[in-house]
């Protein structure tokens, strides 16, 4: 058997490299596509319409925001994990995404084999606010009133395995309460029955109900974080508020399709790492309540793991179910 010289080997493997360099070099050869599976105006929308605009002004090549809502945020996802994973389609990700992996009992996709974490984004609570005709002020009173009142109270979410849906399920399994749950399209409709008086609370993302507080239009009760926000220092945790060990954050991320080659996944990790620290983005995100994040994708794939075995949990021992 004849021996390769080391130096001709290297140039093999060099050589067989070569295509993979080329082809994380040559990305992106058309727009980005980033798939947000919600409607626009929550914060999921604000994170891919903000990584977009950086990437067009600059950054990695021009990129486009895809709102593709329904299905609890299912029918963007499918559409991500069948696209070619060559980079040029992103999906937003959030809470549901991690959920929707126990609460469907069948789905058009694996949550765990048919994607590839690119970044943590960002995090935030969730606040819990109410109708402020309500005789309440503390979640004690809360706890109290649904315990004399079982099956009378409502809260609204924005629909069947949302942060707000597995937020107060989680609440309810931990204070042994029952509160009907009104799904709704979104979080606007969700809010406008509230202020409305026609449901009576939610656990809400802080970006989308603060300034309703501090405008007078809503009650807030409680942070779900297990410290106060600085942004309402005022309003204590539920940890704090009488359910120990109550904790929910409420995250923002990106995944691609798996199969994305690893030079372009470290490329689009790294920029989008670049916008994060951004400081206009940063200020943005802080205004509205969130943390940005950053980091590698593993780091991510991680947190993902974490969370689909966390609310795995929540769904199966709570009941919950698609409304």
């Amino acid at each position: 058997m004849r021996c390769i010289p080391i130096a001709a080997l290297l140039a093999l493997c060099a050589f067989a490299a070569l295509p993979a360099i080329v082809s994380a070099q040559a990305f992106p050869t058309k727009p980005i596509r980033i798939i947000v599976p919600f409607p626009p105006g929550a914060f999921n929308d604000t994170l891919g319409r903000t990584i977009a605009q950086k990437f067009s002004d600059g950054g990695i090549g021009q990129a486009v925001v895809d709102n593709r809502p329904g299905a609890g945020s299912t029918l963007g996802a499918d559409l991500a994990a069948k696209s070619t994973p060559d980079g040029h389609t992103l999906l937003i990700v959030a809470v549901p995404f991690a959920v929707n992996a126990t609460l469907y009992t069948k789905l058009p996709y694996n949550t765990e084999r048919d994607f590839i974490p690119v970044i943590f984004a960002g995090s935030t609570p969730n606040l819990l606010v109410i109708h402020p005709s309500m005789p309440i002020r503390t979640v004690r009173e809360l706890i109290a009133m649904a315990k004399a009142k079982p099956g009378q109270l409502n809260y609204a979410s924005t629909g069947s395995g949302s942060s707000n849906h597995m937020s107060m399920e989680l609440f309810k399994m931990m204070t042994q309460t029952d509160i009907v749950h009104i799904p709704f399209k979104g979080s606007a409709p969700a809010l406008t029955d509230l202020m409305g008086g026609h449901v009576m609370m939610i656990f809400d993302n802080m970006p989308n109900v603060l300034p309703h507080v501090k405008g007078g239009k809503l009650r807030g009760l409680a942070v779900t974080s297990l410290q106060r926000s600085a942004l309402a220092q005022e309003i204590p945790t539920v940890d704090e508020s009488g359910v120990p060990g109550y904790e929910v954050s409420v995250w923002f991320g990106v995944v691609g399709p798996a199969g994305i080659p690893r030079e372009i996944l470290t490329r689009l990790n790294a920029e989008i790492n670049k916008i994060l620290q951004m400081n206009d983005v940063r200020e943005r995100f802080q205004a509205g309540g969130v943390d940005p994040a950053g980091g590698g994708a593993e780091k991510f794939g991680e947190h993902l793991k974490a969370e689909i075995a966390k609310w795995g949990k929540v769904v199966k021992e709570s009941g919950a179910r698609i409304d």
